[in-house]
């Protein structure tokens, strides 16, 4: 049970990050254009990050398709690592804390997420095979 309930809470905690990003990407285009410009991306990226935030909650949350789902994640991954070592590589320390607190609760999510979903990831641990490890 205790695991369904981090399934729960970490990917509503990682939805809303990446709703709320989203959501500051669209009302705030032009100081997130000059902020991705201290970073060293080119302003363009906007809007694609935005369509792939919100594609990427929608497919964790709606898990229309396991594999689907399972790209979200990686995805994810992918994207709070970069945002995660581009932070880091400027020195903005303040800007990598919402980074790592994301990786840290997608993998909490991506871990638990068999406990909690009727059809199961096979890239996932299995609830069942995290019992038989216990054993």
């Amino acid at each position: 049970m205790a695991r369904k309930y981090t399934y729960l809470i970490s990917t509503a905690l990682l939805s809303a990050l990446y709703l709320m990003s989203a959501t500051f990407y669209l009302t705030q285009g032009d100081t997130v254009r000059q902020l991705l410009g201290q970073l060293s991306f080119p302003g363009y990226l906007v809007p694609l990050l935005i369509v792939a935030k919100l594609l990427g909650v929608a497919a964790i949350l709606s898990r229309v398709s396991v594999a689907l789902s399972d790209l979200a994640y990686s995805g994810m991954f992918f994207h709070l690592l970069l945002a995660l070592s581009a932070h880091l590589n400027t020195s903005d320390y303040q800007g990598s804390v919402p980074a790592l607190v994301g990786l840290v609760v997608l993998i909490a999510s991506f871990l638990t997420q068999n406990a909690a979903r009727a059809r199961p990831s096979p890239h996932a641990p299995s609830h069942a095979a995290s019992q038989a490890a216990k054993a």
